[in-house]
């Protein structure tokens, strides 16, 4: 069991969640309170997607992430900062009379201008999807291949940023672990392993087990489950020997039919983590336990 446990708190996501729970923070503003609120109640990384503010959806602006960045950095908030670097890898497959035909939605670019928000701000964290996804039902795809990666962790390993690996299934750990075989990750890389996202791994505590008997020694990994498995998996992966993330990303609600803030999330993961006898760790103490560089 991990008795010294770092917490992120997944704020916002990318998924059309903010109709749907008033507490998912929109604005460049909204999502530093936000921040500010899960770092007050335990959390030691933030993991942050920009947003269109008229529209509330995910957004590349490289302005929105900027504005988030200095809200935090003028504050006194000295929570790690982890931007996604997921954004980008939208494909729709047109109807099956003319499949090339691909949807308006689709947001496909390649894997350094994926990056552009990370090359300005420099964040200490951020992350790469380590494979591509049948993403949830229909027809969307979410696009990362083997040259786009290697592409995608060369150019963040350059930048000195600490990359957080998203692992969506096996396959996704198999790859990351050619990564780091090529010398393209730096040693203090992270794992997330994702779990219940149609449709990657499910959220299955064998499959987790599997996952972690995978990663190399000392290395440092996390995970999480959607819904519901979001809080037992808390649990279950500092059963396992890893940290932990909750947070309105992965699920919207604190119990049934009861909307969730991203502080309460935070506050039972604590309550989880310290019940089982383990101590939750700062944003100091997880910045030198992640090795982490490259800060400014």
């Amino acid at each position: 069991m991990n008795q010294d446990v770092i917490i992120t708190c997944a704020v916002n996501g990318a998924a059309d969640t903010a109709a749907r729970n008033p507490h998912v923070p929109v604005t460049p503003e909204q999502i530093a309170n936000s921040v500010i609120e899960a770092w007050n109640a335990g959390a030691a990384i933030a993991h942050i997607h920009a947003r269109d503010i008229e529209t509330t959806q995910a957004s590349r602006q490289v302005d929105l992430y900027a504005e988030v960045c200095e809200r935090l950095r003028a504050s006194e908030c000295d929570i790690v900062i982890n931007l996604t670097g997921g954004m980008g890898g939208d494909l729709y497959v047109g109807p099956e009379e003319n499949p090339a035909d691909f949807g308006k939605d689709t947001d496909l670019i390649g894997a350094i201008e994926r990056l552009a928000h990370i090359e300005a701000l420099k964040p200490e964290i951020c992350t790469l999807d380590c494979g591509s996804l049948n993403f949830g039902d229909g027809n969307l795809v979410y696009v990362s291949t083997p040259d786009m990666l290697r592409l995608g962790a060369a150019h963040i390993k350059k930048l000195g940023v600490t990359v957080e690996l998203e692992i969506f299934d096996t396959g996704n750990l198999w790859f990351a672990l050619q990564m780091m075989k090529e010398g393209l990750l730096a040693d203090n890389a992270m794992f997330q392993l994702c779990q219940g996202i149609p449709w990657g791994t499910p959220p299955n505590i064998a499959l987790l087990k599997a996952m972690v008997d995978m990663l190399p020694a000392n290395t440092n990994w996390s995970a999480f489950a959607l819904g519901r498995n979001q809080l037992p998996w808390v649990a279950q992966s500092a059963l396992f020997g890893g940290h932990v993330r909750v947070g309105l990303e992965d699920n919207l609600y604190l119990s049934k039919g009861v909307l969730a803030t991203n502080g309460q999330l935070v506050e039972r993961a604590v309550n989880i983590v310290e019940n089982m006898g383990s101590r939750i760790l700062s944003p100091t103490e997880a910045r030198e336990k992640l090795c982490l560089r490259g800060t400014q």
